[in-house]
């Protein structure tokens, strides 16, 4: 799988661009704020139709687009090889008036997007590109919060797996929901009949979303642990520790976990009421890193172990995606080559050596040594423009 060709109109700094990529590793080089990391964001966006740099789409829009054009909108297309087959995806995102405009009121952004020409959800969106994406502040994956590795397994799940993607959007819906019947139950007398059905709903799709969860990390750790063995010299042994709400044993079933599921809700009700919130469930589940079974990373890694950490789990992902649908993932790479020392920097290049293609942004292409850059596809990013360039010992 590689993008053939990348298009973008007003988006970040591209006022325009069309862009052929090849099915190699691609080097983007250039100084600071000329809009490498905005091509990989653009290539994340399409195949997940969200930014991993920020949660409000209005801020994709080009600066310059917005302010002057009577209609501001941004455009992302791209032509995406998979095996035989040539797929087109496009993402348009469009301000809309909301009320007399002239008087100063709102806008909206529409959201359109279209996988070979015809109208999609972004549902339908994900999955049809894959892609691996790996940026300095992926490091947080390790020492930062709880919601941060939720969303790491989503995306990662989403991309391969339909239903799970499906039983999550139902999840995140009745979630919100069952916490607004909570909070009114103070307020006036609810019937508990309504409760009970929001429950049986919850417990459905978070079944789904907990088994799931809990299949793809005992996968993941396989690959991870082996890769992590071997980058730390097999001195340490790492785990991935999936930490439900519920007990969750490996050999739970759907109809197990929902009658511990159901139980466990019935026991905390009067705490769920007198909190106003859902206390139980995969919104509040954990991934833990864990090193010869005692050190806990996130609480007492250095950060050189959180870095190798993060690499054996960036690289077991790129083999876990490709066992799942039978093609690469198309491995995106931000500045994080300079965040690692030599040995981890030549690890994860051997590793990549297979995949179909990738993007490796860097300010400074002395990183890799000339017989590395002789067969790498080199382009310039310079102030919203990309220029491929011959490599030139």
């Amino acid at each position: 799988m590689y993008i053939r060709l990348l298009s973008l109109t007003n988006f970040r700094n591209y006022a325009r661009l069309e862009l052929a990529l090849p099915a190699r590793v691609v080097l983007l080089h250039g100084a600071n704020a000329q809009g490498k990391t905005n091509l990989l964001e653009a290539i994340y966006y399409l195949a997940t139709s969200r930014s991993p740099q920020t949660s409000s789409d209005r801020e994709l829009l080009n600066w310059i687009a917005d302010q002057e054009e009577m209609v501001p909108y941004a455009r992302l297309a791209a032509e995406v090889t998979r095996g035989d087959r040539l797929r087109q995806i496009e993402i348009v995102l469009q301000k809309e008036p909301v009320g007399d405009a002239a008087n100063g009121d709102q806008t909206r952004l529409r959201k359109q997007i279209r996988v070979d020409q015809a109208k999609r959800r972004a549902f339908d969106l994900v999955g049809q590109i894959n892609v691996v994406l790996f940026m300095p502040q992926d490091m947080a994956l390790v020492d930062g919060p709880p919601t941060g590795r939720r969303r790491y397994l989503d995306v990662a799940l989403c991309q391969v797996d339909a239903e799970y993607c499906r039983a999550l959007s139902r999840f995140n819906r009745v979630l919100v929901s069952r916490n607004a019947l909570l909070r009114q139950w103070k307020e006036r007398h609810i019937d508990p009949d309504e409760l009970a059905y929001w429950d049986e709903q919850l417990i459905d799709y978070g079944v789904t979303v907990m088994l799931r969860r809990r299949d793809a990390v005992a996968e993941l750790d396989q690959r991870c642990s082996e890769l992590h063995h071997r980058l730390s010299g097999g001195t340490e042994h790492l785990r991935l520790v999936y930490q439900p709400t519920l007990p969750l044993q490996a050999q739970d079933d759907a109809q197990r976990l929902g009658n511990t599921y159901r139980a466990e809700l019935t026991q905390c009700r009067r705490q769920e009421i007198e909190r106003g919130v859902t206390l139980i469930g995969p919104h509040r589940d954990e991934l833990r890193f864990l090193v010869n079974d005692q050190i806990d990373l996130g609480k007492f890694g250095s950060r050189g172990q959180q870095r190798t950490a993060v690499v054996a789990l960036k690289l077991a992902e790129v083999g876990w995606m490709r066992a799942h649908t039978g093609e690469w993932p198309i491995l995106l790479l931000d500045e994080v080559l300079s965040e690692l020392d030599a040995e981890r920097r030549n690890f994860l290049l051997t590793e990549v050596n297979g995949v179909e293609q990738v993007l490796i942004t860097t300010t400074d292409p002395t990183f890799f040594d000339d017989a590395i850059l002789s067969e790498m596809a080199l382009f310039k990013v310079e102030g919203g423009r990309v220029f491929e360039q011959a490599y030139d010992a």
